[in-house]
């Protein structure tokens, strides 16, 4: 009884073929976007799992298809991308970074328009180190004169 439960569990899992993909690293704060993407019909998976499953926030799902509304090509290209590291945010930005670069590898004509969006390079922001004598990073300890 119990195999049988394994082998549909295993039948369930989603089988996707990028042999003919163009590959591409994104990178936001902390996190780390390892993207695929091929020709297909708009379906995006993220860590095995449905962009809907995955992100459930509206802004982060909107950001991600961002790359694709620049270039106008929504529902053209199927991506399947693992991301590890930092919060939600952080790889959301990972995968359209990662997103932007596999697409203008892909097709080079639309490297221009998703680099005027400031999309293919990486925002090197991130959080700025406690120092000494500090509370946080700038946040001093209270002073009192007497």
């Amino acid at each position: 009884m119990e195999s049988s439960i394994n082998n549909q569990a295993v039948d369930n899992k989603i089988k996707l073929d990028f042999k003919d993909s163009k590959y591409a690293t994104g990178r936001r704060k902390t996190s780390i976007a390892k993207v695929w993407l091929k020709k297909g019909s708009g379906k995006i998976h993220i860590n095995g799992k449905l962009i809907n499953d995955y992100f459930k926030k509206q802004n982060l799902q909107t950001a991600i298809f961002r790359p694709f509304a620049i270039v106008k090509r929504e529902n053209e290209f199927d991506v399947r991308c693992s991301v590890k590291g930092g919060g939600l945010t952080g790889q959301a930005g990972a995968i359209v970074h990662g997103i932007a670069r596999a697409v203008a590898e892909l097709e080079p004509d639309l490297k221009q328009a998703l680099k005027k969006a400031k999309l293919t390079t990486r925002d090197s922001r991130a959080v700025e180190r406690k120092k000494y004598g500090h509370r946080k990073a700038r946040r001093r300890f209270q002073f009192s004169k007497r």
